[in-house]
């Protein structure tokens, strides 16, 4: 099914209205249903809630399921409180465990117990079973609607069990074998069970290395193995190796644009997402603790050029070149600090050595450091006439680009170290800090040489 755009989905939207207004309720759920639960949610979105409460009476709690499974989990909400209680539990008892979680997540403690006493035991047990784990962790979007097999068993014996339970699997492209006791022996896939002979007996066809990840496993690393390793799905374990349940590639999407979403917000220096739906009001609330910390180190920095008022006072035009060189300083520290938050995020830090990144950011540093000052010097020279100041400016900003190139790689390092995120080092950060080395560099260097330039 090809992709709709907005156009195409409003046209096949008003043939639909059509025969929802009408209460033509067969054309309606067979023109609705015809199109993807992607393009289903979006017309949600779209509507208002007079329309999408008619909606909810001609579509049962497995349809609606679809359907909500492809709305942001954090907008879901009024979704959720606009239904009748009943029809929402039944909606979350059809969902994918794991997905019922996720939303589940974002409501008040109150609404989940409500939804909880209403759905049905089995799914609510199953439900509370994934809610204990802490956030972000395996335990928290993993499923629990997978398929296993037992070693003993026959390609015939397996093949038959599976088409039972397929239809309340999440996946089946890979099978995971357990012993008596549940504990994870082997896997197989799907193609290996089409192509073996019937009589052959699991345990000689399965794979006994397995890769897997503990349940307190946190989200981020189990992204990238599946991303290192192309898997479909990653079995959770416990430390006895009990099998808990499955992993599967569609929740690490959405673990990575999340992932990648909180570490943007973290080097902006925004304490959550911006949306636009956002108040002026609400939008400010989240950017407002940074910029609070970030005023105080600026005036730190004013603090500094205060410091070396008889320098200015001597040598006026040196105030000329403070933007220059600050904004250089912030501008590479901050180059710095995107190589080194990317690397440790993908993990290539730790493959490639800590100490042979912060060796090339130096390198780097210094190469760009020495060109930069070379034409600065040059620069100032002929614009000027004074070739101390521009050799002041030059090195100035060679120094400087050194420094900052250092201080944007290893700041990310130092935090990563101490267990701190670091997506914190955030480029106002480190700006602001490179702006008090520059500061620092510039007028230290030009109080030591103040003769010349006089």
């Amino acid at each position: 099914m090809e992709h709709l755009d907005d156009q195409t989905r409003r046209e096949l939207w008003s043939n639909i209205q059509d025969a929802l207004f009408n209460e033509q309720i067969d054309q309606f759920r067979a023109e609705f249903l015809e199109l993807h639960p992607y393009d289903q949610a979006k017309i949600f979105e779209e509507v208002d809630d007079s329309v999408r409460l008619q909606i909810y009476t001609y579509l049962s709690p497995e349809e609606a399921a679809d359907v909500m499974e492809h709305i942001d989990y954090e907008e879901i909400e009024p979704f959720l409180t606009e239904m009748d209680p009943r029809f929402a539990a039944e909606i979350l008892s059809e969902m994918s465990t794991d997905d019922a979680v996720d939303i589940l997540n974002e409501l008040d403690k109150e609404k989940v117990a409500s939804f909880l006493t209403i759905m049905d035991k089995q799914s609510a047990e199953e439900i509370k079973d994934l809610l204990h784990y802490e956030e972000k962790t395996a335990g928290s979007i993993m499923t629990t609607e997978f398929v296993v097999v037992k070693a003993a068993m026959n390609i015939r014996q397996a093949m038959l069990h599976l088409r039972n339970e397929a239809p309340d699997a999440e996946t089946i492209y890979y099978t995971y074998v357990v012993d008596d006791e549940k504990r994870l022996v082997g896997v197989i896939s799907l193609r290996d069970l089409i192509i073996s002979e019937e009589d052959w007996l699991i345990s000689d066809v399965m794979s006994e290395r397995v890769v897997s990840v503990s349940v307190g496993e946190d989200q981020e690393e189990i992204a990238r193995m599946m991303r290192d390793y192309d898997f479909l799905a990653l079995p959770v374990v416990d430390f006895q190796q009990h099998l808990l349940g499955i992993i599967t590639v569609d929740d690490i999407m959405d673990v990575m644009e999340e992932e990648a979403s909180d570490d943007y917000n973290k080097f902006a220096a925004i304490s959550d997402v911006d949306t636009p739906d956002d108040h002026a009001f609400t939008s400010a609330k989240k950017r407002l603790p940074w910029l609070i910390i970030l005023l105080f180190l600026g005036s730190l920095t004013a603090s500094l050029i205060g410091r070396f008022e008889d320098t200015l006072d001597q040598v006026a035009i040196l105030a000329i070149f403070i933007p220059l060189i600050a904004g250089m300083a912030g501008n590479t520290g901050t180059q710095a600090l995107a190589v080194a938050v990317r690397g440790i995020a993908t993990g290539e830090i730790d493959k490639q050595g800590k100490v042979k990144m912060i060796l090339r950011e130096a390198g780097t540093g210094m190469i760009t450091g020495v060109s930069c000052g070379v034409i600065a010097t040059v620069v100032v020279y002929l614009w000027q006439h004074n070739f101390f100041l521009g050799l002041l400016v030059g090195l100035s900003i060679m120094a400087t680009l050194v420094v900052a190139t250092l201080a944007g790689a290893l700041v990310p390092l130092v935090m990563h170290k101490l267990n701190i995120d670091p997506a914190v080092a955030s480029g106002p950060f480190i700006t602001t800090i490179n702006d008090i080395i520059s500061i620092l560099i510039y007028f230290g260097m030009a109080t030591a040489f103040m003769n010349l330039l006089i």
